[in-house]
């Protein structure tokens, strides 16, 4: 048997087939030189296809599937992973009813659903979500300046709108993206560049199928920079370690249902055993730099 082995991957991209500011092989190639091993094409309404010819980097066919509601003031997106066709997207006179028919539209393409950027436009919060099905993925943290992924002035950050989905019952597993757009000119905050969120798959080759399987059952961790060494989780326990970069330090906080904390605990390795009454137990790794790490939860 091939041994796993991890995988890091982007998975939310524009190229300028939708309103990126570059062409298919020129995002592929940025993301080739800077170590990752697969990207997913997410053109809005479209699928983007390219084959690179290279063994050691997939590029998985996608689409942003791009609805709005309320007169076009609301953007409901949703990425469908692994699209060979593109669907048409689909408004309806809510959120709930558009998630929905826009997410049976993806399945019925063959294809992975993943939730967009929730704060974007405010479009919806975990009360919406809950009452949704079919959904594999969420994003905790979108990297384009834009879309709120830290809430405010008392609306629910991505994070936390995780949570009240989490704690409804509903397992759906938490993503970085980069959401990117701009490849050419300067990389500064306020533009959507490459590099600052992604995915590290675990898995045992390097094929569309088993990226997609992996993230369908949550074999995987989300970063915007912390990388992990070690990484183990089933319903007994939670256990990991960073690998150490710079003087860096780490906090690890084990998160429990309604997003409280269980257990928080300080350096390059970390534990937590599961008691078996916390409906689901997840961890967020904080490096000193900024940058965090997400380990999906583990259901009690």
């Amino acid at each position: 048997m091939t041994e796993p082995r991890w995988y890091r991957g982007s998975l939310h991209n524009h190229t300028n087939l939708s309103d990126g500011d570059s062409n298919p092989q020129v995002v592929a190639d940025w993301y080739r030189r800077n170590g990752y091993q697969f990207i997913v094409f997410t053109d809005h309404n479209r699928v983007t296809k390219l084959d690179t010819g290279a063994k050691d980097f997939l590029v998985v066919p996608g689409e942003e599937v791009t609805a709005r509601i309320n007169g076009g003031e609301t953007a409901i997106h949703i990425n469908g992973l692994g699209m060979e066709r593109a669907v048409e997207p689909i408004s309806k006179g809510d959120a709930v009813s558009t998630l929905q028919a826009n997410i049976d539209a993806i399945l019925t393409a063959g294809g992975l659903p993943s939730i967009n950027h929730p704060n974007y436009t405010w479009a919806f919060t975990h009360k919406q979500l809950v009452q949704v099905t079919g959904a594999a993925l969420l994003e905790v943290h979108n990297a384009h300046p834009i879309v709120n992924t830290v809430g405010g002035a008392g609306r629910p950050s991505c994070e936390e709108i995780w949570d009240g989905v989490l704690s409804a019952g509903v397992r759906i597993f938490g993503i970085a993206t980069d959401d990117s757009h701009h490849f050419q000119g300067d990389f500064i905050p306020k533009r959507g560049n490459p590099g600052r969120g992604w995915v590290v798959v675990r898995a045992t080759q390097l094929t569309q199928e088993a990226m997609l399987n992996a993230l369908r059952s949550g074999g995987f961790y989300a970063s915007t920079g912390v990388a992990l060494a070690r990484l183990e989780a089933d319903r007994q326990r939670i256990a990991l370690r960073c690998e150490q970069e710079r003087d860096f330090v780490y906090t690890v906080e084990f998160i429990g249902k309604h997003g409280q904390r269980l257990q928080q605990t300080y350096g390059l390795e970390s534990e937590y055993r599961l008691r078996g009454d916390e409906g689901y137990v997840r961890a967020v790794v904080k490096c000193s730099d900024g940058s965090k790490a997400w380990v999906q939860p583990v259901f009690a």
